[in-house]
Formats: C-alpha cells, sequence, structure tokens
C-alpha cells in the first residue's frame, strides 16, 4: 500500500489512483474494487456506474483541467486530486484555491505527480491537505517541510489574515 501525508502525517492510502493507459476508453477502462481515485474522462463518462458501487470515490484532474468541470459534484467527491505533470506547473496551485474558495470545497484535496517536499508549505496554503509524493521521496523529510516557516506574511487559505493585521489585533 502506498504512503500519502495528510493533514501533515503519513498515513496509508485507501484509494487505487486509476490512469488511462495509451488506447484506453474513459467508458471502457476496467474498475478496480475498493475505493478509486479516478481522471475527469471517466468520472464524466461513467459517473452512475461510480456513484452505485457503494465505495468511496474521488476525482482527479490534469493540470489543463479546471474544477468548474466538477463544480456541481463536489458535494459527492470525498477528495479531488489535482495532477502535477512537472514540479514547474503551478496551474494546480490555482486550481486547490479555486476549490476551496470559489466553490467552497471542504473534502480532501490531493496533490499527485511530481510532487517534491520543498513545495508541500506553500501547496498547503492554496487549499491542498493530501499530497502523493513523487516516487522515491522521502515521507519523513517530506513531514518536516511543514515546520521551514512559522508565520507567513501574506493572507491564503490557510491563513485569511496577513501578517501586519494578525498583529495588529
Amino acid at each position: 500500500m502506498t504512503t500519502i501525508i495528510k493533514n501533515r502525517q503519513a498515513v496509508a492510502d485507501d484509494y487505487t489512483l486509476l490512469t488511462l493507459a495509451e488506447g484506453d476508453a474513459a467508458d471502457t477502462v476496467a474498475l478496480p474494487a475498493g475505493p478509486l481515485l479516478v481522471p475527469l474522462a471517466v468520472w464524466q463518462a461513467r459517473q452512475a456506474e461510480l456513484q452505485s458501487r457503494g465505495t468511496l470515490v474521488g476525482v482527479w484532474l490534469a493540470a489543463g483541467e479546471g474544477p468548474e468541470a466538477i463544480a456541481g459534484d463536489l458535494a459527492a467527491l470525498p477528495v479531488v486530486g489535482v495532477h502535477f505533470p512537472k514540479f514547474v506547473d503551478g496551474r494546480g496551485y490555482s486550481t486547490a484555491r479555486l476549490l476551496r474558495e470559489r466553490y467552497a470545497y471542504q473534502g480532501e484535496i490531493r496533490a499527485l505527480g511530481d510532487v517534491l517536499h520543498d513545495q508541500l508549505f506553500l501547496m498547503a496554503r492554496c487549499g491542498f491537505d493530501a499530497f502523493a509524493l513523487k516516487e522515491g521521496k522521502d515521507v519523513a523529510k517530506a513531514v518536516a517541510a511543514f515546520e521551514t516557516f512559522k508565520n507567513p506574511y501574506q493572507a491564503a487559505v490557510d491563513q485569511p489574515q496577513p501578517l501586519f493585521r494578525r498583529r495588529a489585533a
């Protein structure tokens, strides 16, 4: 079983991440048993089937897919994954902020793909609360990354007041 970081702790991942291989079709790909994290295309093609399975189902968004595609379904989704194809691709940060701020999503937002420990603090500030690190990375070292900064200056999802307002209060 894979280990992820959730709420700043290393935990076992209950979800199976479903990906579409070359030639796989969203409407015919085999669905493994148990909790699933499926690509947006599979969710859109098989939503009724996925919801009737009786197991947890989440959706993951590719870098070019925005949260507006699942806005109406967020209440039914316990987890939304956001895929980072490369660590330098920052679109996922905006996706997490939109999910939290515009759509008031309260479920788990999980960073997937090329996720490195030095990104975790900023990802958490944008609304991520779970992280599937890039394969081969040290989870224990990554958990320690959350303690790098104690008092961020800027306002963000995790702290809506900037430091100068917190100090004035």
